[in-house]
């Protein structure tokens, strides 16, 4: 799993961001693949200048880039769960490793506390599932949570003031 590049940070407080970059944002949320005329029409601006204002919000790392969201029970991963891993001494970087080519694995954070890995992944069968944790359990404690359902999907911070 590979991380986007990310352009060198230029400091983005939310102050800066006024209300055209808020409908802007909203409108990429609920549509990446609106067209830059499409875009504009929809705030009132010309594709140019929308273009531009989308470039900025690149440029200064607010958008990182546009994603792909693929229903994976469509693709046969029936069984979708979060696993916090605690690795054993010495094992940290041998386990970042491990969780970062196991392919079921399509999600990944460094979390604070006892565990410090959060693993989103992905199974065809619970008999799967239970393989794929256990090659993690040769040098690490894992706690596996099978998700039922999601609520919603992700969504934008509130871009507004309070």
């Amino acid at each position: 799993m590979s991380k986007p590049k990310t352009p060198p940070r230029l400091r983005f407080e939310s102050h800066q961001i006024d209300k055209v970059d808020a409908t802007i944002l909203e409108a990429l949320d609920a549509d990446a693949r609106l067209s830059m005329a499409d875009l504009g029409r929809l705030i009132g601006m010309s594709a140019p200048a929308v273009s531009e204002r989308v470039r900025r919000l690149e440029t200064a790392g607010v958008i990182r880039g546009f994603s792909l969201d693929v229903d994976t029970r469509a693709l046969g991963y029936e069984i979708r769960a979060l696993v916090r891993i605690r690795p054993f001494p010495d094992k940290l970087h041998l386990v970042e490793k491990l969780i970062q080519e196991t392919p079921q694995v399509i999600e990944y954070d460094r979390i604070t506390g006892d565990d410090p890995f959060l693993a989103r992944l992905v199974a065809r069968s619970v008999e799967e599932m239970d393989e794929v944790v256990k090659t993690f359990c040769e040098h690490a404690v894992t706690s596996t949570c099978v998700i039922k359902s999601s609520s919603h999907t992700r969504r934008l911070p509130p871009l507004h003031g309070p």
